[in-house]
């Protein structure tokens, strides 16, 4: 590797361990919007951690209070443990604007002793059907994660701890919407999702089991916030303007390091178990993004 691009990779490295470092707590940022009395909040420091439980007669989740414009943005978690089949736990940035848009990780429960799937989807102003499901090379149950999502004028990342495993590269000159003026809400919820989320659905929520619990901490919010929530479009465009003098709007960050590509690969290669890009079945011809957010598809640099 050269000297600049080990330098890019230093400097990738060194915003993340910044942005965990000055990891939020969860009153100054968020809110819970639904099953609040499902939501604990352990530990010595209220507002540290968040647990949000599921059972027969709801789930729980929170939203932030404002919603926000590219940056970096993402949460530790620690997933339900043992039988969780039929669990869907998330997080998720949102828009409820004009258009619908969305970015989607989706943890799909598992029976005892099966590997968790993670789903991602991006939905840019009403358009969806990108999902991709991997399975995680660790148990997300076990200890807590990183899973954030870094987004800008040229592309979104979604990362696992330090490893990329998605990037969804702008395709306006494909004629197709991107993120760019849609300030978005930031969500995490635990529902049950057993009619499709194990399986297809042939595996059910065992009841017995519950309450089911997933656990977040250290909410990392690097980003412009829009405090008109996105009714004024004054507060937008001086997000737009921010981009520019804010680290994850620096050129280096709108394309890969060898490591991230490098990376990519090997989540393709080794962990990818449906790409809609690859769904003959369900679509006529591959979508036209598909190819430039395919590593395979890329000459080595």
């Amino acid at each position: 590797m050269d000297k600049m691009k080990m330098a890019l990779l230093l400097l990738c490295c060194a915003s993340f361990v910044v942005a965990i470092a000055e990891a939020s707590e969860f009153w100054e940022d968020f809110y819970v919007n639904f099953g609040d009395w499902k939501v604990q909040y352990p530990g010595n420091e209220t507002g540290k951690i968040v647990d949000l439980a599921l059972d027969q007669e709801t789930g729980s989740g929170f939203r932030s209070k404002y919603p926000f414009l590219f940056g970096q943005i993402g949460m530790k978690l620690k997933l339900v443990g043992g039988n969780s089949a039929g669990t869907v736990t998330s997080f998720y940035l949102a828009s409820v604007y004009e258009k619908w848009s969305e970015l989607d990780f989706e943890f799909l429960g598992n029976t005892s002793g099966d590997p968790y799937i993670l789903q991602t989807n991006v939905f840019c102003e009403g358009k969806g059907d990108r999902e991709q499901r991997i399975y995680l090379w660790f148990d997300p149950s076990e200890d807590y994660h990183y899973y954030g999502i870094l987004w800008n004028k040229d592309l979104i990342l979604f990362m696992v701890d330090d490893v990329v495993i998605r990037v969804f590269h702008n395709p306006k000159d494909l004629g197709l919407p991107y993120l760019e003026y849609q300030p978005m809400y930031v969500y995490s919820s635990i529902w049950n999702g057993e009619s499709w989320a194990t399986r297809g659905g042939a595996e059910k929520c065992d009841w017995s089991q519950q309450p089911f619990v997933a656990s977040y901490k250290e909410f990392d919010v690097d980003s412009c916030r829009v405090d008109s929530h996105g009714e004024e479009h004054e507060d937008t465009h001086e997000c737009y303007k921010k981009l520019y003098s804010s680290w994850y709007g620096q050129p280096e960050f709108g394309k890969l390091t060898k490591k991230q590509v490098d990376d990519l690969k090997r989540i393709q290669y080794n962990y990818v178990i449906y790409d809609y890009c690859t769904d003959a079945g369900r679509f006529n011809s591959t979508p036209p993004e598909c190819a430039r957010n395919w590593p395979q598809y890329w000459s080595e640099s």
